[in-house]
């Protein structure tokens, strides 16, 4: 291993918009959200492997000497980046006893670190400590798993030696190359594979790159010089499932074909309109009228969104608290219930903003004024990182 430690963190995500047209061959946004994900990878002499996650009370462990024999005959010992190991996955599983059906967020999160530590390390496997804290709330629709896994992709290529180090004694922190991101990347999906399936890649595409990306027709491609806008979050704390949820808009655009489509239509319509706009303000400078087309994107993207039926009376409160504030808000993510973003324009006044995180929190919501365009994964030196999230890695 190349150095002691490694810091890194990476973005969760949100959808601007084109929610759930996405997966009828329409044009989505995507954007990185400037809540993040940190996690730090430290060289042992230990023999062993060690995990901290969030919200647990102990580490988890395992001798390397116990992991080394789940390697014999894998193909993971070549790397394989376009397929998941089904024999090696089935060997975590019995030695973890994470059953198949599984969908325990801590559950997941073992089974991905030890086959992407496992595959990454499978030649000479190594000791080290991996601590882990995130500003996201998992479940939410934020990208958190996605972030987690980035982070871990990062770490790991890094401290094997697959990937440069960027950090110089200089910097407080720093990104790798291109061909490193796509590397991290590819490796970050691998973890979502585990965690989710079938994913898109869209989730861990932002927590790598950062911004905005446009998503169509399976492509992902980030888009350049886009601005940074201030944004209110909330978690309505109202739980969903996503499968359900995507199940329903098909059958309604099933049932209702020639209504449905044209809805679809006007979603992806949505999506490339902001998109020229983000690029105008970037190439130009934003203006008040760039704000007032993308406050009118955002409402016409909610209706769309209740007219497919995954609206929720909790994401109508938020609607409607914010806009009696003069402020536009829509869901994100799969609807019915789940998450909410509302635009905040530069001169929005402190006083509102707080008066708004006020009665959203007396509605039983959760709130973060943060912002979306964040950069993608990150190395840092300590002294990038805040006192309170270094406590945090520290306590572990």
């Amino acid at each position: 291993m190349q150095t002691r430690e490694f810091l890194v963190s990476a973005p969760g995500k949100v959808i601007l918009h084109g929610e759930h047209s996405v997966v009828h061959g329409k044009v989505a946004l995507a954007v990185s959200l400037n809540l993040r994900t940190y996690l730090r990878l430290q060289s042992t002499a230990s023999g062993e492997v060690r995990i901290n996650l969030p919200n647990i009370d102990t580490f988890l462990a395992w001798e390397i000497t116990a992991l080394q024999p789940l390697l014999a005959g894998c193909k993971a010992e070549q790397g394989d980046l376009k397929e998941l190991d089904a024999d090696l996955l089935k060997r975590l599983r019995e030695f973890t006893g994470i059953l198949d059906d599984s969908t325990d967020t801590r559950s997941m999160a073992v089974l991905a670190f030890l086959y992407m530590y496992l595959t990454v390390f499978a030649e000479a496997l190594a000791s080290i400590t991996v601590s882990v804290w995130s500003e996201l709330p998992t479940g939410a629709g934020l990208g958190s798993s996605a972030a987690y896994n980035v982070c871990l992709s990062a770490a790991l290529l890094s401290a094997r030696g697959t990937i440069s180090s960027p950090l110089t004694p200089q910097q407080e922190s720093a990104r790798w190359c291109k061909d490193e991101m796509e590397l991290i990347n590819r490796w970050a999906f691998m973890g979502e594979k585990i965690i989710h399936g079938n994913p898109s890649g869209v989730d861990n595409a932002v927590g790598t790159w950062g911004g905005f990306l446009r998503y169509h027709a399976g492509n992902i491609t980030p888009l350049s010089w886009v601005p940074i806008l201030r944004i209110l979050l909330t978690n309505t704390k109202v739980p969903r499932s996503t499968k359900v949820l995507v199940s329903g808009v098909k059958d309604k655009i099933n049932k209702f074909s020639s209504v449905m489509k044209p809805v679809l239509e006007s979603v992806s319509a949505v999506s490339c309109t902001c998109e020229q706009t983000l690029t105008e303000m970037a190439t130009h400078g934003p203006s008040a009228e760039h704000y007032n087309i993308l406050e009118e994107l955002i409402d016409i993207n909610q209706h769309h969104l209740n007219v497919m039926g995954v609206g929720h009376s909790s994401l109508d409160t938020l609607c409607r608290v914010t806009l009696a504030r003069g402020l536009h808000s829509k869901l994100t993510g799969a609807g019915g219930g789940g998450c909410g973003i509302t635009l905040l324009r530069p001169e929005t006044d402190a006083s509102v903003i707080q008066s708004t995180f006020e009665e959203l929190k007396s509605c039983g919501f959760d709130c973060w004024e943060t912002s979306i365009g964040a950069p993608g994964v990150q190395q840092h030196s300590s002294a990038a990182l805040s006192q309170d999230v270094l406590k945090i890695l520290n306590s572990y």
